[in-house]
């Protein structure tokens, strides 16, 4: 039976692989370990095998987890954000991978002020159209951008996605092209460096460093099987947002 260890070092040679095929450096690629649902004795197993960024989706389990492993490690909120938890996610975690609207993203610029604080952020794209999914329309966020980068507080760092599932992972390629397209429209047309595409996970991830990722949130193919679902997973809608 493999190891965390084992799966660990799979990911990443699986990562330099997929970096030799589009000629990148493996450095360029963020590993997410995505440690949602599994405990801290878990995660701690990963962190002996040198794993050093981890993500989370839901604050309530987080937050525990978080004080129970070295403060040393970098963690990143991929879940979907709820005005009532900025206050709690902001000093917790390095960067949040979901704001999903102007009026989120305005809302947590305040409270980065309250806070004395210059949060790192993406902004979810709705890449596929899918009502299932939070994000923002691609043309909603080219009438946005402008107002969004003007925000004094957050450090917008580019977008992520979540595509339409598929029947593989070669089906995800035209929605990772299509994120790194609008990407490089905005970048063109603001001169914001937006460097950051946050996308692929444990299905696809190869395909998404071969269209650009530059973080990928991988779980599953790290840890296992995930025992129980868990609300406030990736794009996945929650009342009280």
């Amino acid at each position: 039976m493999q190891s965390t260890a084992d799966h660990l070092a799979d990911v990443r040679s699986r990562i330099a692989a997929a970096c030799n095929r589009c000629g990148r450096d493996p450095s360029e690629v963020v590993l997410l370990a995505v440690s949602k649902t599994f405990p801290a004795e878990v995660v701690r197993e990963a962190v002996d095998a040198g794993q050093r960024v981890f993500a989370e989706s839901r604050l309530q389990e987080a937050e525990p987890k978080i004080a129970l492993l070295p403060g040393s490690l970098e963690w990143h909120f991929i879940g979907r954000i709820q005005r009532n938890k900025v206050r709690r996610l902001l000093p917790l975690f390095t960067m949040l991978h979901a704001v999903d609207s102007l009026r989120l993203a305005q809302f947590t610029d305040s409270v980065a002020a309250e806070l004395g604080l210059f949060p790192k952020v993406l902004l979810q794209v709705d890449i596929g159209a899918e009502e299932s999914k939070g994000g923002f329309d691609p043309d909603t966020l080219r009438a946005e951008i402008g107002a969004l980068l003007e925000l004094p507080r957050l450090q917008i760092d580019g977008l992520m996605c979540i595509p339409p599932a598929g029947p593989d992972a070669k089906s995800a390629r035209p929605w990772f092209v299509a994120l790194r397209t609008l990407r490089d429209e905005l970048r063109a047309r603001t001169g914001a460096p937006l460097d950051v595409l946050s996308m692929g996970m444990s299905g696809d991830y190869e395909v998404a460093i071969e269209e650009g990722a530059t973080h990928v949130r991988v779980g599953s193919a790290i840890f296992g099987s995930r025992r129980y679902r868990v609300d406030g997973e990736l794009g996945a809608p929650q009342t009280g947002a």
